[in-house]
Parts: structure tokens; sequence; C-alpha cells
């Protein structure tokens, strides 16, 4: 909690959360059962990279709990906790990583499968009856979660890298490395 002492951290975490509220509200396609493909893991990728995991992993939380608000989709209170403070604090493992152009790629490939797990598990425990007949619920969860998140994969991979070559200079405050 050390990290959130200073000002400027907490300001930029505030500010990668709103970021991330306004652009999970604008989706690209919608799942049924939840999930989207949008651009708000974005800004909670780059404050990993910059500010380091704690930072991603607590700012990825509250922006769970804020998603969690404005559009719940809540079966169990175990399920709560998997679909929105664990699998959106997970991306705050990019901050594992490298502020660079190869461990962004890596932090954020890494970043999304780690949150794809939380999706994952939530999805055979709790919407296994979901799967069309005959489909194991393994497969179901993971053919559901990938259908959005590789695709939001991407986008965040593109964006990421853009975004750290437009800031080379920019804001050094953070990590050694950082761009």
């Amino acid at each position: 909690m050390g990290a959130f002492r200073d000002v400027r951290v907490l300001a930029e975490a505030g500010l990668a959360v709103a970021l991330a509220f306004v652009l999970g509200l604008i989706k690209v396609f919608q799942m049924p059962f939840g999930g989207s493909i949008s651009l708000e893991m974005i800004p909670l990728i780059l404050l990993a990279l910059r500010r380091g995991p704690w930072v991603g992993m607590v700012a990825g939380a509250v922006y769970g709990l804020l998603d969690l608000a404005v559009e719940p989709y809540v079966v169990h209170p175990v399920q709560l906790l998997f679909d929105y403070p664990l699998a959106f604090g997970a991306l705050g493992v990019a901050g594992f990583f490298a502020p660079t152009a190869r461990g962004a790629v890596a932090g954020t490939v890494a970043a999304v499968l780690t949150r794809f797990v939380c999706h994952f598990i939530s999805g055979v425990a709790f919407f296994a009856s979901y799967a069309p007949e005959g489909w194991n619920p393994y497969f179901y969860s993971a053919a559901y979660n990938a259908a959005y998140l590789a695709p939001s994969m991407i986008v965040a991979l593109v964006l990421v890298l853009a975004l750290l070559r437009a800031l080379e200079g920019v804001g050094r405050g953070g990590r050694p490395g950082f761009v």
C-alpha cells in the first residue's frame, strides 16, 4: 500500500480507472452472458507497466467493482469475485514485466491470460448449465471467454505498443525503464 501514499500514483491510478470505465462503456461486441470486446484493459495494463503489479492489481480490482456496479451479472458471490475484482485485478500481472516493447507484449499477454483463467474458472463452476447440449463445460467456458478476450487482447497489444511509442520520454515518474 506504500505506493498509494504518493499523490501522483494515486492520481494516475484514479485516472486509469476512470479511463477504463469510460472505455468499458464503448463496446464493439457484447456477449450474451457477460463479456465484451472493448478498450477497457489498455489504461490498466499501461498503469501496471508504469507503476508495477501492486498498483495495477489494486486499480484493476477497483475497476472490476465499478464494472460490477454498472453492469452486474451475478449468479453466486464467488462468481462475483472471479468475474469482477479478481479478473480485472489480474491485469496488474503486466506490472511484473519490464516496461519495454518486449515486456509490454509479454505483460499484456500474461495479464489477459490471467484474466481469462479467472473467467474460465467462473464459467466452469457457475455457467456450465448455459453450455449447448452435449458440450463439455470446460470447452464451453474456454470458447465463450476466448471469443471476446482473444480479440480484446490483440487490440490491446497493438494499442499498448503504439501508446508506449507515443509516450516515449513523457512522464518519467514511473518505474525505471518506462518509455
